[in-house]
C-alpha cells in the first residue's frame, strides 16, 4: 500500500519529484541493469575477475576521479552551456564504448578516464537544468559527488547507508576545500586528494561491474558501445535526483525535504518487513 505523504507539507508535484530522486538514488544499481541485459548476474563476472584487475580498477577510478575534480574546479562551467542533452551525452559515452569494445576487457582503464570526464558533462547540464550556479565551488563538487553516490560499497549495504548519509561521508572535506577556495581561490590539494579518494571507493564498484560484465563471454553479443550506454545513463539518473534534491532542498528547506525522505525510507523498509515470509513458515 502506498504511503500518504498529504500533510508533508511539500506541493504534489514536489513530492513526486522527490518520490523519483528516492527511488533512484537509494536503489542506483548499475549492476541490476547490466544483469537484465545479459540475463546473467554480474556477480558471476566478479568471481573471475583476478585480484589484481580489481587492483588497477580501483586505482584506475582514483585517478579517473582526480581528473574530473580538476576539470569540475577549472573549467566545468567555461564548457558546459545550455539545457540537459542526455542523448547528446550517451552518443559520445556509445562512441567511447564503441571503440573500446573493438580491444576488449583490457580497454576499460584506457577508456576510464574519457568516459569520466564525459559523464562529468552530462552531469553538468543535468545540474544547470535543475538551477545548480556551475560558476560556484559548491555545485561544481557536488557534481563530481554524482560519481560516491552513483557506487555503493559492501560497507554502504551493511551498515544500509542512504543518499544522506552518503552525502555526509562525501562531504567530509568539502567544507575545507570550499573555505580553501574562497580564501585563496585555488584547491586544497590534501582535502581534494581525501574526497577522490573517497567518492573512488564507490565508482570503482561500478566500474568493476562494468569490467567484470566485458569478461563474460555472452557479453560478446552486447558491445562496449551498448555498455556505456547504459554506464551513462545510470549516472544521469542519479544525477537528476540528487540535483532534484538540491533543487527542493533551496526551495523547501533542507529539514523539511530530509524529513519527507526519511518518511519515504521508513514506508519502504515496513512494506518490506510486511511482504516478507513470516519466521518459521
Amino acid at each position: 500500500m502506498a504511503a500518504n505523504y498529504n500533510d508533508s507539507g511539500l506541493p504534489p508535484l514536489a513530492l513526486a519529484e522527490l518520490r523519483w530522486a528516492y527511488e533512484h538514488l537509494e536503489h542506483p544499481s548499475l549492476a541490476a541493469r547490466l544483469s537484465d541485459l545479459l540475463a546473467s548476474p554480474v556477480e558471476s563476472g566478479l568471481k573471475v575477475l583476478p585480484v589484481r584487475w580489481q587492483k588497477r580498477v580501483r586505482r584506475g577510478a582514483e585517478l579517473a576521479i582526480l581528473r574530473a575534480l580538476k576539470v569540475a574546479l577549472t573549467s566545468l562551467d567555461e564548457r558546459t552551456a545550455g539545457p540537459s542533452w542526455d542523448w547528446a551525452h550517451k552518443g559520445l559515452a556509445v562512441a567511447t564504448g564503441a571503440v573500446g569494445g573493438f580491444f576488449g576487457p583490457l580497454a576499460v582503464l584506457a577508456e576510464l578516464p574519457v568516459t569520466t570526464v564525459l559523464i562529468l558533462r552530462s552531469i553538468a547540464d543535468v545540474a544547470r537544468s535543475q538551477g545548480e550556479d556551475l560558476s560556484a565551488t559548491e555545485a561544481q563538487i557536488a557534481c563530481v559527488q554524482v560519481f560516491g553516490l552513483g557506487g555503493r560499497s559492501v560497507e554502504d549495504d551493511a551498515a544500509e547507508v542512504g543518499y544522506y548519509g552518503l552525502r555526509i561521508s562525501l562531504g567530509l572535506h568539502f567544507e575545507r576545500i570550499l573555505e580553501f577556495a574562497g580564501r585563496n581561490h585555488g584547491i586544497h590539494i590534501p582535502a581534494a586528494m581525501n574526497l577522490a579518494r573517497a567518492i573512488a571507493a564507490r565508482f570503482g564498484v561500478v566500474i568493476s561491474d562494468k569490467a567484470a560484465v566485458q569478461l563474460i563471454p555472452i557479453a560478446g553479443a552486447a558491445s562496449g558501445a551498448l555498455l556505456n550506454y547504459l554506464f551513462m545513463q545510470h549516472y544521469q539518473d542519479v544525477a537528476r535526483g540528487h540535483f532534484i534534491v538540491r533543487r527542493l532542498e533551496r526551495l523547501y528547506g533542507i529539514d523539511l525535504v530530509h524529513e519527507v525522505y526519511l518518511r519515504m525510507a521508513e514506508a519502504e523498509r515496513q512494506a518490506e518487513r510486511h511482504f516478507s515470509p513470516i519466521e518459521g513458515f
